[in-house]
């Protein structure tokens, strides 16, 4: 009999290297491929994915199911809270059409640059009421349901009020997450009494299996159905209702209370910050690669690099160089760190001045100019913003600013630090850099397609007093100097510019595919390398979510002290030998890690056979139901 393991081995090697359809189709996954016919639900736990099954099965749609998804996963404080931010993108079948939503909050009243500055602060803080913007997340939700959905509020929030009132058995990463950051909870006045329910014991925080209650969050969820069904009661239509709680929570009693709290606790917003926010719906940007087009939210969050590198790749011949082989990894990796470079600099928040120069970005001509500056054989580690406004016809308003740009991260003093590519111990920058939320995917076979990547409010988080609401950390992403990002420098009323970035697919005008990530920096990383592996390498949905990917820390982190780790590459364990050696010869500093896919959620219409696919990385606890 013929030994099994030189043909493991092979197929090993193959699924690694350039492996033809035939045989990328028979690699295995740890997570099985979900297949479904009415629906699919995919999300960051369980539970959030179960939410999302049982509004399916009461007749919603996938907008329905998607925003009790995020109600649920929320709930569940899996790495967000209501208090965060939801960034979404609906394929809506009837307009055929992508509709952006913009759920992001806003820099409250008197969050000014000098502010900050005049604490001593380079940056806003990574946690703390200084470092809240407004909550966003509940405007997103009731408008997605509004204008998209078919159920009610009350129908939709029941699967998290039941969580929230009668409690949930807690998963052991979220309890540890509590425990080890008991110290900074009890920093604030009321998130002791929700996340340690164990006082003065010598493990504060809940334990794995606890049934976790937050009667308050309950409180605050019954206030919502209690507004919609009043103006029910009034003769008003199933939109306008769900609007009453959406004016109830931003200007109503629940509004107030949040007001009160972060106030009393240090923060800055009014009740002028939250009756003013909006919800946008936006028109999203799209750019096609080998027949595929591929649709971003705009340039408030960091969505157009996975565009941008797209139209760089155009230029590359990808399946030729072998999956990845070195040229590959090279290859991706320096088209990433370009795409970067120009989010670094020029993206942020349209509604505010100075306009960014968003058609010459993600112009294809702008793309190849870039493709001519990169480098075919050695890593470059000065990778720097490129000019744009040329080929918008203009003139760059910051080439003097574009001049001193330090690629090493925020400059200390009058010249860039100097950084070897040394591998750096600090913990606390990695965390940072990967900082999670979740992602959520729902589609139906009606067409309705979802992709929605919410965050903010993780824990720790400073809980606004009676509402159970955690309040978002994004103030972090702002800078508060131009030569740090002229188009990011935070004021009030402004969004800032930040990493949570959904993405739709479409083919011959039909949805294809939804996928987002979580992952901080490295999330347009993990989405570009999947999306590749399908379209360039025949892979399947889970074996593209799963791919052996890798990452770099060249652009500047959203987060804490905006850092960055020019030449450092984070290599899939697997990546064999003579791979690493040929990347250690063109500069870059190794490391590696078991797992590198980012915990990717996505969905594929499988036209030709009437069905759905669903995927969950192997990174992490995401997971799917499907019917």
């Amino acid at each position: 009999m013929r030994s099994l393991r030189p043909l493991l081995l092979a197929a090993a090697l193959a699924g690694l290297l350039g492996a033809p359809a035939s045989a990328a189709a028979q690699a295995r996954t740890e997570k099985p491929q979900l297949h479904g016919k009415h629906w699919i639900a995919v999300t960051g736990k369980p539970l959030g994915a179960t939410a999302g099954a049982m509004i399916f099965q009461q007749g919603g749609n996938a907008v329905d199911a998607a925003v009790a998804m995020l109600a649920a996963v929320c709930t569940m404080w899996d790495t967000l809270s209501c208090g965060g931010e939801t960034q979404a993108l609906i394929y809506h079948p009837g307009l055929k059409k992508v509709i952006g939503i913009n759920a992001l909050g806003v820099a409250p009243t008197g969050a000014t640059a000098d502010f900050y500055r005049s604490r001593g602060m380079a940056f806003p803080p990574e946690f703390g009421p200084l470092a809240a913007v407004t909550p966003g997340t509940p405007g997103g939700m009731l408008v997605m349901l509004a204008e998209y959905g078919t159920m009610s509020l009350e129908q939709v929030l029941a699967p998290a009020l039941q969580m929230a009132e009668e409690g949930y058995p807690m998963e052991a990463q979220l309890a540890n997450t509590i425990q080890a950051n008991a110290g900074r909870i009890k920093q604030w006045r009321y998130s002791p009494a929700v996340f340690l329910t164990h006082p003065g014991a010598a493990r504060e925080a809940p334990e794995a299996g606890e049934i976790f209650v937050q009667r308050d969050l309950a409180a605050t969820f019954r206030k919502l159905i209690e507004a919609e069904r009043n103006a029910l009661r009034a003769r008003k239509g199933r939109k306008e209702a769900i609007m009453a709680a959406y004016d109830r929570f931003y200007r109503g009693d629940i509004a107030q209370e949040l007001v009160r709290a972060v106030r009393e606790e240090g923060g800055l917003f009014t009740m002028e910050d939250l009756a003013t926010w909006r919800v946008r719906i936006e028109e999203p940007f799209s750019t096609t690669y080998r027949g595929t087009t591929v649709y971003k939210l705009p340039q408030w969050q960091q969505g157009p690099v996975l565009l941008q590198a797209l139209n760089i790749l155009e230029h590359a011949d990808l399946r030729a160089m072998g999956y990845n082989s070195a040229q590959y990894i090279h290859t991706v990796y320096q088209a990433m760190n370009l795409a970067y470079a120009d989010r670094d600099f020029y993206y942020g928040d349209p509604a505010f001045p100075p306009e960014e120069p968003m058609q010459g970005l993600l112009s294809k001509s702008y793309a190849k100019a870039r493709w001519e500056q990169m480098s075919r054989d050695r890593n470059d580690a000065a990778v720097r913003p490129g000019d744009p406004y040329p080929f918008q016809g203009g003139t760059n308003p910051f080439t003097e600013l574009l001049a001193r740009w330090s690629t090493t991260g925020p400059r200390t003093d009058e010249s860039p630090r100097a950084r070897t590519p040394e591998p750096p111990d600090d913990g606390a920058f990695y965390d940072a850099f990967t900082r999670g939320t979740t992602s959520i995917q729902a589609a139906d076979k009606d067409g309705w397609m979802v992709s929605i990547t919410p965050s903010g409010g993780w824990v720790p988080a400073v809980i606004a007093g009676r509402t159970g609401i955690g309040l978002s950390q994004r103030a972090q992403s702002f800078v508060t100097r131009a030569e740090d990002g002229p188009f990011n420098v935070i004021e009030p009323g402004k969004r800032p510019r930040v990493t949570l970035t959904p993405t739709i697919a479409v083919r011959d005008g039909e949805p294809w595919m939804a996928f987002s990530v979580q992952g901080g920096d490295t999330q347009d990383q993990d989405l570009l390398q999947f999306f590749l592996a399908m379209v360039e390498f025949d892979q399947t949905l889970q074996q593209a979510a799963e791919h052996p990917g890798f990452h770099s820390y060249q652009m500047r982190s959203s987060f804490g002290a905006h850092e960055a780790r020019p030449g450092r590459i984070q290599l899939n364990e697997r990546v064999p030998d003579w791979v690493r050696s040929d990347l250690a010869r063109r500069g870059y500093a190794l490391e590696y890690a078991r797992y590198t896919s980012g915990p990717i959620t996505a969905i594929l219409r499988d036209r030709r056979h009437g069905s759905l696919w669903g995927a969950a990385s192997n990174f992490g606890e995401d997971t799917g139901i499907a019917w």
